[in-house]
């Protein structure tokens, strides 16, 4: 499998509501962290769907890189440029 676009070197906290949401996997969205559908030109990447049960304000990760996807675990501060 291909690697991941790194589409920031930095997490980004967001408040959502309830609801069921795609966290985008191959870094190509223009709408990050979710996914708008860009990884079907060309990858073998799919959004990892998620849902949220209560209004929370939750840290999502935009390296890609995370070991607890969708959510930031630091990982950004250890990638090589």
């Amino acid at each position: 499998m291909t690697r991941p676009i790194i589409a920031a070197r930095s997490a980004i906290a967001l408040e959502l509501e309830p609801g069921r949401y795609h966290w985008c996997r191959c870094g190509r969205s223009q709408n990050q962290p979710f996914c708008d559908g860009s990884h079907k030109n060309g990858t073998d990447f799919t959004p990892l769907e998620f849902t949220i049960d209560s209004k929370q304000r939750r840290t999502f990760c935009r390296c890609k890189h995370t070991g607890n996807p969708p959510f930031c675990d630091g990982t950004h501060k250890t990638l090589s440029l």
